[in-house]
């Protein structure tokens, strides 16, 4: 069943910042033209990123593997879930590379849908994705995004040594509400990810994002930055939680400009190489200029 738009009402109380146009109508339908010919996805279209006009200028996409119905049902999630996933589609790694070729995509985010159902949980499409996108676009950067595979050493490392541009995987919200946010997810966990990153290859930038909302305090995001640095994490975005649907959790707080602007100061002072703090930061954005 297909997401239900946000009422009226809800939308109207959506502060002004948080408003803004979606790009180029000709840049959004090129994009939107060439995945659908090839029935791929990115997470730009499935979850309605706010930015993905802008990306699309910018040469940058995600793109989303292994189906779009995830097997997991995180509460704030547009994805789709909730159905059987969808069988492999044994050229989708081929047809990425060659979107990635038509479009001249010169940074490029994998991200993937939570399965469960594989063996490896789809670490492996990762890696046959990778291989795909480096022979027919050698100059391209490949960034990664992934589940947390129930922080299986083998299948983080499978990912880790096929050398990504960096290795994000994101924390989400704090300790105190990872249970009712990110159901099917530890915290623990979600730094563990990172951890075994660094271990493997220290050289790896890694990175993680924040998605403020939904009840948290600023001590425990605060607390939860320190802990991704305790991890070694190198690079942090942080934005605002945004309810897709009444069937979502509803928003707790609409975190401020000034607040996010806050809050990317203390990271810088923790050490994060790279920052992206704002309402409308999501954890693709501007990637390619971090590289």
């Amino acid at each position: 069943m297909k997401a239900k738009t946000n009422n009226k009402s809800e939308i109207a109380a959506m502060p002004t910042w948080l408003r803004r146009p979606i790009g180029k109508a000709s840049e959004l339908s090129t994009v939107q033209r060439i995945i659908k010919q090839r029935q791929i996805h990115t997470i730009c279209e499935e979850g309605r990123c706010p930015n993905r006009g802008e990306c699309y200028a910018q040469k940058t996409a995600t793109f989303l593997l292994m189906g779009s119905t995830c097997t997991r049902s995180c509460a704030f999630c547009q994805v789709d879930k909730g159905h059987a996933p969808m069988p492999l589609d044994p050229e989708e790694p081929k047809k990425v590379a060659e979107a990635v070729q038509i479009l001249g995509l010169r940074y490029v985010v994998l991200t993937s849908v939570a399965r469960d159902d594989l063996s490896d949980q789809g670490a492996g499409w990762f890696v046959k994705t990778m291989e795909e996108i480096r022979q027919l676009n050698p100059e391209t950067q490949i960034e990664v995004l992934t589940p947390d595979f129930y922080g299986e050493w083998q299948r983080i490392a499978a990912i880790a040594n096929a050398k990504p541009a960096c290795y994000n995987h994101n924390i989400e919200t704090v300790q105190r509400l990872t249970g009712p946010v990110r159901r099917g997810a530890k915290y623990d966990r979600s730094l563990l990810v990172l951890q075994i990153v660094k271990e493997i290859d220290p050289t790896i930038p890694t990175k993680s994002g924040l998605m403020l909302g939904h009840g948290e305090t600023i001590q425990e995001v605060i607390k939860t930055m320190a802990d991704l640095r305790q991890v070694g994490c190198d690079r942090l975005t942080i934005g605002q939680y945004m309810r897709p649907s009444l069937e979502h959790l509803p928003v707790q707080k609409y975190w401020t400009p000034a607040e996010f602007d806050e809050l990317g100061a203390i990271a810088k002072e923790m050490g994060f190489s790279h920052v992206r703090s704002g309402p409308l930061v999501r954890s693709s954005y501007h990637a390619g200029e971090e590289v």
